[in-house]
């Protein structure tokens, strides 16, 4: 019987980015990898910052921004051999975050969205029935990275989770914000070795990304020296237990 995994991606590229490796992994050991993004909604005639957001990628006011990243994440689940999934939410620059510091700060007493993110996570849960998830932590504090954790956490999702650390805001600084620490402290940190077909398979689909390379690492040649910097290695912490052999590919 195939197993199923389920990574909760909060946008398009949070999984390849901090997972990619081990849902390459995954994928090329027999398991069913269904990676599930939350906001990608197209939100027509975009203004203020939310229209900068594309703006400063340099795409023009008409195109259709989110439409662009779906794509961008299919070529990217093609390249790590999985499934996507695109949930129907928007992002926070169209729930009333008005800036880049906004994204970063604590959540708007008027961003209700976390009960509706519930019900879907419960829904996507039933209808996946997967055998092990995998979702962020939610390192460097962006808006919907926290609501998304806390949401699925909401959802009682079933065991195991790995839990990843988010790249590469866990490099933009030496103590990155972490505002959901306590949640995860008291779980055992995993490293996930990958090997080399899984390194290539990663930064095929993090390249796949093309709108966000130069905003996110200043190019191709910045997203390359900074995965290399991450020497093969993907960093967890592990709620319940690992099937067995899992133990033995790579997890440590």
């Amino acid at each position: 019987m195939t197993r199923i995994a389920l990574a909760i991606s909060p946008h398009l590229d949070d999984a390849v980015f901090s997972a990619g490796g081990t849902l390459a992994r995954l994928a090329a050991q027999g398991w069913q990898v269904v990676m599930a993004t939350v906001f990608t909604a197209s939100v027509a005639h975009p203004r203020g910052f939310a229209l900068a957001c594309q703006l400063d990628k340099g795409l023009a006011p008409e195109v259709d921004y989110m439409a662009l990243r779906r794509g961008e994440d299919r070529d990217a689940a093609r390249a790590l051999g999985i499934e996507p999934i695109h949930l129907p939410f928007r992002e926070a620059p169209h729930r009333g975050y008005g800036s880049a510091p906004e994204l970063f700060a604590e959540l708007r007493s008027d961003d209700r969205i976390g009960a509706n993110l519930a019900d879907a996570f419960e829904r996507l849960v039933a209808d996946t029935r997967p055998d092990l998830i995998l979702a962020p932590q939610a390192v460097g504090g962006h808006v919907d990275h926290v609501q998304v954790v806390r949401a699925f956490r909401a959802a009682q999702p079933p065991l195991p989770v790995l839990w990843w650390r988010d790249f590469p805001y866990t490099v933009r600084s030496a103590e990155p914000k972490e505002p959901l620490r306590a949640i995860f402290a008291s779980f055992p940190e995993h490293v996930a070795r990958l090997d080399a077909e899984a390194e290539r398979r990663k930064a095929d689909a993090c390249a796949a990304y093309a709108s966000q390379i130069g905003f996110q690492f200043g190019g191709l040649d910045g997203l390359k020296a900074r995965l290399a910097a991450e020497d093969g290695i993907e960093r967890f912490r592990l709620q319940g237990r690992l099937p067995p052999d899992l133990r033995d590919a790579g997890f440590a």
